[in-house]
């Protein structure tokens, strides 16, 4: 066995380690870092299928330590999050122990860690899914973890912001959609650009010059608005093309 068969499934435990520390970093009331580590998963996540579809070394091994790597960087690691924000939320101290919160308190911060789960089935899914060759259907457990990395970050100097609009329960529903979006069968459009005309490209182009721009202006916050745009775009666009359908039948 050459070495260069070892490659990509390093690359991808590279991504399983910044789950692993993300995880440990959002229940340690890190969640800058937290952010931090899921967005260098999320690169060691596009390089392992490209590296080793350069390298002509794909197998099944990769396919399941991909799927496992997701889940914790982009399943667990981000449910880890909202749960210590919550508690945050909640008492004032990240590191609060579960002591001093009360049985109440201990059930709404334990609430998001159910999306690792919705994460563990999307992927599941996704590995016996022959549709999801070109496009995805329902969102990628990669855009959830970079959507909350991305709104995590804007935290640090926004307290006051998010104590007035992201509250517990704002934030459990948030997790709900993302748990339902995650396991739903919404056609997501594909971003892979196969011409250059305009024609075809329109929602794609005007997706990547609206991102590029709100990163401009938000920094890493700007990813998560355009998570959420590339979302909503694919929602009206499944809900147009089955209102055609629905015509023409």
């Amino acid at each position: 066995m050459t070495i260069k068969k070892h490659i990509p499934n390093t690359i991808t435990s590279m991504n399983l380690l910044c789950g692993v520390m993300a995880t440990a970093c959002a229940f340690g009331g890190q969640l800058s870092l937290a952010a931090i580590l899921i967005v260098a998963g999320a690169v060691f996540d596009f390089f392992d299928g490209f590296v080793a579809r350069a390298l002509g070394v794909s197998g099944p091994m990769g396919k399941e330590l991909d799927s496992l790597a997701d889940n914790i960087s982009f399943g667990l690691a981000p449910a880890a999050i909202y749960s210590t924000y919550i508690k945050w939320y909640l008492t004032g101290d990240y590191e609060a122990p579960l002591s001093s919160m009360t049985a109440s308190e201990i059930t709404l911060a334990a609430a998001p860690l159910i999306m690792g789960v919705f994460a563990g089935l999307r992927l599941a899914k996704f590995n016996i899914d022959t549709r999801q060759t070109e496009s995805f259907l329902g969102l990628t457990t990669t855009a959830t973890g970079l959507f909350t990395a991305s709104l995590i970050w804007m935290l640090p100097g926004n307290e006051d912001f998010f104590r007035a609009y992201m509250t517990p329960t704002v934030t459990i529903v948030m997790v709900a959609v993302f748990c339902g979006l995650l396991v739903s069968e919404i056609p997501m459009f594909s971003l892979k650009v196969k011409h250059w005309t305009w024609s075809g490209n329109e929602l794609k182009v005007i997706l990547l010059t609206v991102g590029l721009l709100s990163i401009i202006i938000l920094g890493m916050g700007g990813i998560a608005f355009t998570i959420a745009l590339y979302t909503i775009f694919s929602i009206v666009k499944a809900i147009i093309v089955k209102g055609k359908k629905g015509g023409d039948a």
